[in-house]
């Protein structure tokens, strides 16, 4: 991008019109009991971390002007960070990096930052590298904001995200807080996603008619409420991106029987099949073959492979998405769950509860050695597919049971010192009822898997700070690299009772 103007620039519903029909200064996040871990709240907090909690707010500038700045900073949401010269006011330039010397055009201001379209690099930074962007809708889409970064590069600022995440959101002393572990990488930087869900709008009335144009169909653009279309994702693994071409055909094929817009789906399924053993002179193995299929319907039955584990769900369902890396982190997250006291020894005699259990990914891949595992979760479907699971891969100590959110541990009936936790909740994490009665069960290991670092550390926070949760202490914190050329990243805290 170095001298050179933003792909896209100038792009919208037509060339130079005006995004927003009411000029009027929109409110921040509102406070809440607890934070919900939102962009608009993270953002804020590294605006507050540039200007200073007693900062005034300066005077926004003209909407639509172009401002010459030096990004000095790049934030928790992927975008780069600038301070105006005055000080008083932080400009948000997405696809930046620190060192870059940008034009930015101001699209949207807020009272203490101003949300902006990148324009042109006039100087690029020495961390950026433009050769390593392999898409060619990379600075328009808002599905990735790093591939002009390194590896390395990404890893590092995942682990200053959960940093602050932990300094901001969980409201403890940092000297209760361990030192953040390094990001572990992903096997695949591209290529990894077995799941895409791109979408396309129709008309307000009527559904489309016989001859209709076909809309735009893929992901949201950058900074705007309305669809970039896009041919190809290189993100998704082959199967996907053939099934996202197959997808597009269909839409444009059949048009006419869509009464609105629509998300499609594409998720892989891989069937396995195995050859004879045979013996290398190193031990025996067992080749096996895979054929990758897309599946577009979601009540079909997928298949997913974490190792020598065999995970069926319907295609809708929730599961990780970069199958890539999954069987190193559920052996991460299998050690982890070891009872200190019991390390290197035989923990048969410990239990294992998997809290939101979905399908069973950690009760199967991290059960063993375990007397007895219980899954539980709110989701009949998702208990179906655990409890076939656990059959198909041979784990007969395990069962599955829909729980009650208002007493979802009233069934456990396992000793709480010989007891590890895994939890994994969705995005906004967990309600202090489900913390409540986590701390009431007082396990003796706690591990919490989080695709949002935020509300895990709002959680860990509020858990230890209770009556009930004085006597844990946080002993590791860190992430996984499942998501890529985007600011995303997997995190993990794994705490211990002490008593």
């Amino acid at each position: 991008m170095s001298g050179t103007k933003r792909p896209g620039d100038g792009l919208g519903p037509k060339a130079g019109e005006k995004r927003w029909k009411r000029k009027r200064t929109a409110p921040e996040v509102k406070s809440s009991l607890r934070p919900t871990g939102s962009h608009e709240e993270i953002l804020l907090q590294d605006v507050k971390l540039l200007l200073g909690e007693s900062q005034e707010p300066g005077t926004a500038p003209e909407q639509f002007s172009q401002v010459e700045l030096l990004i000095s900073m790049l934030g928790s949401t992927g975008d780069g960070l600038a301070i105006s010269q005055d000080g008083t006011r932080v400009y948000v330039v997405p696809f930046t990096v620190p060192g870059d010397t940008v034009v930015a055009k101001v699209v949207k201001n807020f009272p203490s930052y101003s949300m902006t379209d990148l324009v042109q690099v006039t100087e690029p930074s020495k961390d950026r590298n433009d050769d390593l962007v392999f898409c060619k809708y990379f600075g328009r889409c808002s599905g990735c904001q790093f591939q002009m970064l390194s590896g390395d590069y990404q890893l590092q600022h995942k682990q200053k995200v959960i940093a602050k995440a932990m300094q901001n959101f969980s409201e403890l002393d940092p000297s209760s807080i361990p030192p953040i572990g390094g990001v572990m990488p992903s096997p695949l930087l591209r290529g990894y996603r077995t799941k895409l869900t791109p979408h396309f709008d129709g008309p307000r009335r009527g559904g489309f008619k016989e001859g209709a144009p076909v809309p735009d169909i893929g992901f949201q653009l950058k900074g705007r409420s309305f669809v970039l279309d896009i041919e190809d994702c290189p993100i998704g693994t082959d199967a996907v991106r053939d099934g996202f071409k197959s997808q597009r055909n269909y839409v444009k094929e059949n048009l006419h029987t869509f009464k609105r817009g629509a998300t499609l789906l594409l998720r892989e399924s891989t069937e396995r099949t195995f050859s004879p053993e045979t013996n290398d002179g190193c031990g025996t193995t067992q080749p096996y073959t895979d054929v990758k299929t897309c599946i577009t319907d979601s009540k079909v039955f997928v298949t997913e492979w974490v190792g020598r584990a065999k995970f069926a769900s319907p295609a809708g369902s929730f599961f990780q998405n970069n199958n890539s890396i999954l069987e190193k982190f559920t052996a991460f997250v299998q050690e982890q769950l070891v009872i200190p006291k019991l390390a290197g020894q035989d923990h048969s005699e410990s239990y294992l509860i998997d809290a939101y259990c979905g399908s069973g990914l950690f009760s199967i891949c991290c059960g063993h050695g375990f007397k007895g595992i219980l899954g539980v979760d709110i989701s009949s479907q998702s208990i179906e597919s655990a409890r076939k699971n656990a059959i198909e891969n041979g784990i007969h100590n395990a069962r599955f049971i829909t729980g009650n959110a208002e007493a979802i541990f009233a069934d456990v009936d396992f000793p709480p010192e010989f007891t590890s936790v895994v939890i994994d909740p969705p995005r906004k994490g967990c309600d202090e009822l489900f913390l409540s009665q986590l701390l009431k069960l007082g396990p003796k290991r706690l591990v919490y898997i989080s695709c949002n670092v935020h509300t895990m550390a709002r959680d860990i926070g509020w858990l230890v700070q209770q009556d009930l949760g004085k006597d844990y202490s946080i002993d590791k914190i860190g992430g996984f690299d499942f998501f890529p050329q985007t600011h995303h990243v997997e995190g993990y805290a794994v705490l211990s009772k002490n008593s």
